[in-house]
């Protein structure tokens, strides 16, 4: 497979970047958190207000309280790590040669008034996003233990948006910046050259764009250098689509499905028509003559025949097709991440998720610990978020299983989107049933005070919300901000025993492992990741530090009543198990992945499970699937192989 894909980049015609060198022989260091130092907006460089970024001091953690339970002193001499993880949301890898882009409608966005549907559907540095992504990644591994706890990391998890419009290459980068090890290369349809509204195509040249080498002859500034004072940088979009070998995560990972991992754009149900425009060969580049933004946004979400039929008629340009921009179900979704070199092998999803064609799932990192992953995207349109009434029952299942009644765990929540997002009663006629809310859901966790911790995304925000339970006690929202947006960062959560009746969660916001500024160069990922957060940090639409939240919101710790005596002791890391929808995970429940750390340099180790047989679905090509089951290592990388090569679009 790795074969392949060098060969892949070696077709590219373009030389592929110097390997990132493999983190694990330096013993950790928690230095490089934003406890040390932060990343920050500096000063103006222009009279158009463009800024460079700079060194900020560190931040310590800021204790809240508002569940009712204060903080009570010496906890520092008595704590003990529970568990430790890392969180990574909205990550946003983006094919910015997509003809599935809707690029055009986000200049309706710049000026004042109430946003469109279509925000965000342009970013100065959207090609540049698996950099990001493996700058991340390599500050995760640079990092390597809770700074508080100093307990190794448990597992990394992604809260959704993986990708950017639901498309099976963004997904395949993602996963592979994830796993690390091979080469990608964030590249689509001409093999010689860009296509996309960045490039210097003079008939498609629109000054809505920053071009990063500059005007065509003839033509005028882009208004990102007119009005906004970017930089001319010759040669980026070439560099950005070398090929490069990313380092990976040397720990487990977990994913969770968003709205753009399952709607086109992150907005409309795959039966639009732009579906079918993903591929190519033309782009659209502008709307349809007397068909407003309005027009578009209500004819796409009540697929108005008249408006749908116009998109005919709109101005476009030729690109070359490339079938691997094709979208994505939710079951093909779930299926790729079983095309891995990390573990677990499924990344969360299981068996069972493929069989059911779902997206939720819960495992246990440690002994002490249940983590339930949601799938909150409403799979009728529109980027808010709601459950199903199926998924609805399974979560009141599972957190009876762990309640007092039950195994007594704590209970940490994943999802994609945040309480308060979680507003979309949208329902079709397949299936009429009403959708579960944000309040609802909320309602249903203040019932269990083994919820401790609801861990999300979606906003692009770092903000931390306390939802306290009448009689005392309650659970903490923790929102992290994107990569794919200033401030560009992840964060680290350790849950810790302070063995005086309270827990706390820690969050340390991370910054990547990117310089402050790339110096002009483009010879490697970390410079183009260091553009990416310079570029991010001043998007024309966005000049400010909302995202990054208050001091509140960023490096904190949260204190939660112990729901019942946990009996702490230190010992080695837990060891996940996974259980899907139907099939609850107790501890070491048979045939379920085991997800140990991964061995430095042994892709066969990193892909391993083990148990009782081996369990293979179907495809419905007749290929094979691997999902839950033991398997040694070498039968994991053939199978890994076999369905790489061989696996079915259903």
């Amino acid at each position: 497979m790795k074969g392949l894909l060098a060969a892949a980049a070696g077709a590219s015609g373009l030389a592929a970047f110097p390997a990132r060198r493999a983190s694990a022989g330096p013993p950790p260091a928690v230095e490089g958190t934003t406890l040390d130092t932060t990343v920050v907006r500096g000063a103006a460089v222009n009279p158009q207000g463009y800024v460079r970024l700079a060194s900020g001091g560190g931040e310590a953690h800021a204790v809240r309280d508002e569940l009712g339970t204060v903080a009570r002193p010496g906890r520092e001499g008595r704590r003990i790590g529970l568990l430790a993880f890392v969180h990574l949301t909205d990550i946003h890898v983006i094919d910015a040669q997509s003809p599935g882009r809707v690029e055009f409608l986000d200049r309706y966005n710049d000026g004042p008034g109430e946003p469109l549907f279509f925000g965000s559907a342009y970013r100065p540095q959207e090609f540049l996003t698996p950099h990001v992504s493996d700058s991340l990644v390599a500050a995760v591994e640079r990092v390597g233990i809770g700074p508080v706890s100093r307990r190794a990391f448990d597992f990394a998890v992604c809260t959704g948006d993986n990708t950017d419009n639901a498309q099976l290459n963004e997904l395949r980068w993602g996963i592979d910046v994830l796993d690390g090890g091979a080469p990608v290369r964030p590249d689509s349809g001409a093999p010689d050259r860009f296509e996309g509204v960045h490039d210097q195509d003079a008939l498609s040249y629109d000054v809505h764009y920053w071009h990063p080498d500059g005007a065509p002859l003839g033509q005028p500034e882009d208004n990102a250098r007119r009005l906004y004072g970017f930089p001319v940088v010759p040669g980026l979009l070439d560099a950005a689509r070398r090929p490069f070998t990313p380092g990976g995560l040397s720990i487990p990972w977990f994913t969770c499905y968003g709205n753009h991992d399952g709607l086109v754009q992150g907005n409309f149900p795959q039966s639009v028509p732009l579906t079918a425009l993903c591929e190519g060969p033309l782009k659209i580049v502008g709307l349809p003559a007397g068909v407003s933004p309005d027009d578009l946004q209500r004819g796409l979400t009540e697929s108005d025949p008249a408006v749908l039929a116009s998109l005919a008629t709109a101005p476009v340009r030729p690109v070359t097709p490339d079938p691997a921009r094709r979208v994505i179900t939710r079951g093909q979704s779930v299926r790729e991440h079983f095309t891995t070199g990390g573990t677990p092998l499924g990344h969360g999803f299981t068996a069972q998720n493929v069989r059911d064609g779902t997206a939720y799932y819960a495992f246990d990192p440690s002994p002490q610990v249940r983590g339930i992953v949601l799938d909150s995207v409403n799979p009728n349109g529109e980027s808010s978020g709601s459950l199903d009434q199926a998924q609805f029952a399974w979560l009141r299942a599972q957190l009876d299983q762990v309640s007092a009644a039950g195994q007594d765990r704590l209970v940490v929540v994943y999802s994609h989107h945040t309480i308060a997002s979680m507003t979309n009663a949208l329902v079709f006629a397949d299936d009429p049933s009403p959708r579960v809310l944000g309040t609802e859901i909320r309602d249903l966790l203040l019932q269990f005070p083994n919820v401790v911790l609801w861990v999300n995304g979606h906003t692009h925000v770092n903000r931390v919300t306390p939802y306290r339970r009448p009689g005392g006690g309650g659970f903490w929202e923790v929102n992290t901000a994107s990569h794919v947006d200033w401030p560009s960062q992840a964060r680290l959560v350790e849950l810790v025993d302070n063995r005086d009746g309270t827990l706390s969660v820690f969050g340390t916001l991370l910054d990547a492992d990117a310089p402050l500024s790339y110096g002009g160069r483009l010879d490697s990922p970390q410079a183009l990741a260091s553009l990416a957060r310079e570029l991010a940090a001043n998007d024309w639409q966005e000049r400010s530090d909302v995202r990054r939240g208050s001091v509140e919101d960023r490096n904190v710790e949260l204190i939660v009543p112990a729901p019942f005596p946990l009996g702490s002791s230190p010992g080695a890391p837990g060891v996940p198990a996974v259980a899907a929808p139907g099939r609850p995970a107790a501890g070491s429940a048979p045939g379920g992945p085991v997800v140990g750390r991964s061995v430095a340099g042994g892709v066969g180790a990193r892909g391993s499970v083990a148990g009782g047989s081996t369990e293979r679905l179907a495809a419905t090509d007749g290929s094979q699937v691997l999902t839950a089951g033991a398997v040694t290592a070498t039968a994991a990388a053939l199978a890994l192989r076999a369905n790489r090569e061989g696996a079915a679009d259903g």
